[in-house]
């Protein structure tokens, strides 16, 4: 039993490998759209930190779970 709850811990964790993902693809394009446009940067910065936020946010919950899964399904 202990065995399957590692494993249900390790990938309530495998979200952060998404995240950073997409927060990096996201990353690249916002750099694209500000060197094809420099006078939407400010617009442009806002989206990417709301995006990066969402992203690191679905991170932190499969975090959380992980951790939950370890503390009460001993």
């Amino acid at each position: 039993m202990t065995g399957l709850i590692a494993v249900g811990a390790g990938l309530a964790v495998l979200t952060g490998i998404g995240a950073g993902i997409g927060i990096g693809i996201a990353t690249s394009k916002a750099s694209e759209a500000i060197a094809r446009q420099p006078e939407a940067k400010a617009d442009i910065n806002k989206a990417l930190l709301l995006g990066c936020a969402l992203a690191e946010a679905t991170a932190i919950y499969g975090f959380v779970i992980a951790v939950l899964i370890i503390l009460f399904l001993k």
